[in-house]
């Protein structure tokens, strides 16, 4: 029996969120071991890439033109070695919010997903988007939406009676729209609800300004666990203003906790059919959506605790890793199935 692959996975933000949560699962997961010997290497955002010993190498770098030269210098030095890119970032409501020169933002893009061969979508939304603008030709795109180890979330007991807990968790950016959030809360009456924020970030100071003196909002910081987060609270509010996928909301929907979410993006895929989408931005509506979902709430059905993601992400990566690294005419042993 041959060896199996070493795949070697590049990353450039080693701050804990779902990049680094998601590699951590490839690592220590034993499904994702039968299909290669997957490493992790922490580099630089400046300067030249490394010359690299693997099988395949995966790509979780930010892409940007300033890394285009060093982009191009390693498919050089890596020509006969497969190269994935994995597009954790950029979507259509990311480039309609944050990019003033699109032509150009395109441009590298396409130029750089050139260089692999390669390119993983964390989503369908993602994927359509990539496609429509002519970014990756379908050939090259492939979707593998991301997972973590779910069985913490699944082993908690539903949340019972009504709602008391709205949580909101993750990094305290723009993007995570939890100004909105805050603005909408802080409009409803309800003396016996808290809103709970998790997480920290750049926009920390402004948020707390935000909430100012009520009560009713506590901020907690950077969690060690998530499945201790989520045993908090009641209902997962993700009003946010782009997103790639949204691991919250799959670890959400494992715990059993209703989600209220905007439809950005990636998070229609994630938070699934059951979760209460709040179209638009304005406190107004989401002042209205939560109390609406507060009074109405029911708990989520077993049927909806997303119990294959893992078997999934594993078979979906073993079919990329045969893919690339296969003799020719092999299509690889079959070593995961997804249930």
């Amino acid at each position: 029996m041959s060896a199996l692959p070493h795949v070697l996975h590049l990353v450039d933000d080693a701050t804990p969120g779902g990049v680094t949560r998601v590699l951590a699962h490839i690592q220590s997961c034993p499904l994702m071991a039968k299909a290669g010997r997957h490493s992790v290497r922490v580099i630089s955002r400046t300067g030249q890439l490394p010359k690299c010993d693997a099988d395949m190498i995966v790509s979780h770098l930010s892409l940007n033109w300033r890394r285009m030269p060093a982009l191009i210098g390693f498919r050089a030095r890596h020509a006969t070695t497969p190269l994935i890119h994995v597009e954790h970032s950029y979507t259509a409501m990311f480039t309609a919010i944050n990019v003033r020169s699109k032509l150009r933002f395109f441009t590298m893009l396409r130029t750089a997903y050139a260089l692999f061969d390669t390119v993983v979508a964390v989503s369908d939304a993602q994927a359509k988007w990539l496609t429509e603008r002519r970014l990756v030709s379908s050939q090259s795109l492939r979707v593998i939406a991301p997972v973590v180890d779910l069985a913490g979330f699944r082993a908690l007991p539903a949340p019972q009676g009504t709602p008391k807990v709205i949580g909101a968790i993750g990094r305290l950016h723009r993007q995570k729209g939890f100004d909105v959030l805050i603005k909408a809360f802080r409009a409803l009456p309800n003396p016996d609800l808290a809103l709970h924020i998790h997480g920290t970030g750049p926009d920390e100071d402004a948020l707390k300004a935000l909430a100012g003196d009520d009560p009713r909002i506590r901020f907690f910081g950077h969690a060690q666990r998530s499945e201790d987060v989520m045993e908090t609270v009641d209902i997962v509010a993700m009003p946010s203003r782009w997103e790639a996928f949204g691991l919250v909301a799959l670890e959400a929907r494992a715990a059993g906790r209703p989600l209220i979410c905007a439809p950005s993006d990636g998070l229609s895929m994630s938070a699934g059919p059951n979760a209460r989408y709040v179209k638009g931005l304005g406190a107004t509506a989401w002042s209205a959506a939560l109390l609406d979902m507060v009074q109405q709430v029911s708990p989520l059905s077993e049927t909806d605790r997303v119990s294959a993601c893992e078997s999934e992400f594993a078979a979906s990566w073993q079919d990329l890793i045969d893919r690339h690294t296969s003799p020719a005419g092999e299509t690889g042993t079959v070593l995961v199935q997804a249930a």
